[in-house]
């Protein structure tokens, strides 16, 4: 049998110190820059995400605060900014359905409660209001009386190309509509920019508070949706709303001017919507 003897020239296979040392500063420099890259790309990543967040929430709060605006009433819009400037809401009340009247009961004429209108393919149901010509909100808020421009509905019955809505009670409207329109509307509808605790502001839709003389405030209508966060307007110099009234010559026009910050950042919305209905 034969031996193999390892000759004192010989080296022995392993690392020395300082490659070892070599080795993990090496290793510790390539994780560092991965870590780096990592960290900055989720960051990107973060950011990017609560920049669009912000963006379809104000997106979705302006585009469904437009579409409820256009479907107001004529001369409903009312606008109210608190003192300290800790809110300021909108008020107005949507139309459900619309049409001409064939007859209803208009002063001086005697009392009745029932109105004959032309049939229409939209929904007129019992709990909805009637109102013809209404001219100004403090007409269409007030509350009703044997004499007013809006009365409740108890009963509808079409025929045909008819229908015929039962009042709640025997009453009077007080003018007639040089056009005979009739509009059926439902309760007052409210969109508030109100200050939060933290800084920033959020845009609440309220509803299915009922009509009041005055304009309510968000204590008064409780519970409402919350349609956008992260607004940053100061409302006594930057109101986030401003209504222009309507006249003989323009529709009313809102202007939905909120300003929105996100990482530092901010964007301002500059929307105008015109009330397109008419007594």
């Amino acid at each position: 049998m034969r031996m193999i003897t390892q000759s004192k020239g010989a080296k022995l296979g392993g690392f020395t110190l300082v490659e070892m040392v070599t080795v993990i500063l090496i290793l510790g420099i390539i994780v560092v820059g991965v870590s780096s890259f990592v960290i900055f790309g989720t960051r990107i990543f973060v950011e990017s995400s609560a920049v669009d967040q912000v963006l379809s929430q104000s997106r979705f709060g302006v585009e469904r605060m437009t579409r409820d605006i256009r479907s107001a009433l004529p001369n409903s819009a009312r606008l109210i900014t608190a003192s300290d400037g800790s809110y300021q809401c909108i008020e107005f009340v949507p139309i459900a359905a619309s049409t001409s009247y064939v007859s209803a009961p208009i002063a001086p004429a005697a009392a009745g409660n029932t109105v004959s209108a032309i049939a229409t393919n939209q929904t007129i149901v019992a709990g909805q209001w009637a109102m013809i010509y209404p001219l100004t909100a403090t007409e269409i808020y007030n509350p009703t009386g044997s004499i007013a421009k809006r009365f409740l509905i108890a009963n509808v019955t079409t025929i045909g190309n008819q229908v015929d809505l039962t009042l709640a009670a025997s009453v009077r409207f007080t003018e007639d509509s040089p056009l005979k329109r009739l509009f059926l509307v439902a309760e007052p509808i409210s969109y508030c920019v109100e200050k939060q605790t933290n800084g920033t502001s959020d845009l609440t839709r309220y509803a299915n508070y009922g009509y009041r003389a005055d304009q309510p405030t968000p204590s008064i209508m409780a519970n409402g949706v919350i349609m956008a966060q992260n607004i940053i307007n100061n409302l006594l110099v930057e109101p986030a709303i401003v209504l222009t009234p309507s006249s003989l010559i323009t529709n009313a026009i809102v202007h939905v001017e909120p300003r929105f910050s996100v990482n530092g950042e901010s964007f301002k919305y500059q929307h105008q919507v015109q009330v397109i209905n008419v007594p």
